[in-house]
């Protein structure tokens, strides 16, 4: 099996001691970034992660929300699913959101630099924490796998927002993310195919309401014949670990997205930037 390289797509993580506030606190910022401490430190690596993003965005970054990621940050939701720990030196990768695209949910990949997730994965992952709109932008300086670019990508939906995304959610997003980089990583598999393959269970199981770990098992063992997908048993295990992760935490799911929605048609303030972020 082969060690994961996380080149350390970085970004965010969860405060702890936050909670979720009723409404926006201060002034919603429609663009922010999220840059990893490496990153932000050195003026060239910034220089080519802000190219990125103002030739895929057409935006001006200068008046942009910025938030810096430190290895702090990252290790305290990789220390949780895969136990690794980083150093401040290996901070680098980056992501943009944009509120003011919001009619769907899109990722733009630097398929250059980020080697193993996809534009897809954050899409099911970010759709299945209950955020279903925005424009979002990930890339780094140097090659990332891209798996803990999700936790950054959510802290920007935060600073937009103002309102705290549950750490049961972040916790079963970022493990579905995690899970699909190690079997890409381990296996022959395509990201595509994994991905397609996620989506069709997860459709599965959220239809019919599925808790039970061996339905989870069969019904991915099921869609592994469908799509002819060859992956193992163990990675089917953790899949299945994954999905049910989410499931059991949909109850946090449905309240967020029941403040968000109240947040935004209480606040004056919003002008209309975050209307329909997380429309279903």
């Amino acid at each position: 099996m082969r060690k994961i390289t996380i080149g350390i797509v970085v970004l965010s993580i969860i405060l702890v001691g936050m909670v979720i506030p009723a409404g926006f606190s201060g002034e919603a910022n429609s663009v922010v970034i999220t840059y990893g401490e490496t990153t932000h430190a050195n003026s060239d690596y910034k220089a080519n992660v802000d190219a990125f993003f103002k030739s895929q965005s057409n935006l001006d970054l200068k008046n942009v929300a910025e938030k810096i990621i430190t290895a702090n940050d990252v290790n305290k939701i990789s220390s949780t699913i895969t136990g690794k720990t980083y150093s401040s030196n290996q901070i680098f990768s980056s992501a943009l959101v944009d509120l003011n695209d919001n009619d769907k949910l899109e990722v733009s990949v630097d398929k250059s630099k980020i080697t193993t997730i996809t534009g897809d994965m954050y899409i099911s992952a970010l759709k299945s924490s209950g955020i279903k709109s925005g424009h979002v932008y990930v890339t780094s300086p140097v090659s990332a796998t891209g798996e803990s670019a999700l936790a950054g990508i959510m802290n920007c939906y935060e600073e937009a927002t103002k309102v705290e995304i549950p750490e049961t959610v972040k916790q079963a997003a970022n493990k579905e993310i995690y899970t699909q980089a190690e079997i890409v990583e381990n296996s022959n598999v395509s990201a595509d195919n994994l991905s397609k393959l996620v989506d069709d269970v997860k459709e599965t199981v959220k239809k019919e309401n599925v808790t039970d770990h061996q339905t989870i098992v069969n019904i991915i063992y099921n869609y592994t014949v469908i799509n002819n997908v060859n992956i193992t048993n163990s990675d089917i295990e953790n899949l299945a670990n994954s999905i049910e992760q989410t499931q059991n935490v949909q109850g946090d799911i449905n309240n967020y997205e029941v403040k968000v929605s109240d947040a935004i048609n209480n606040t004056k303030d919003t002008k209309g930037v975050l209307s329909g972020l997380f429309g279903k």
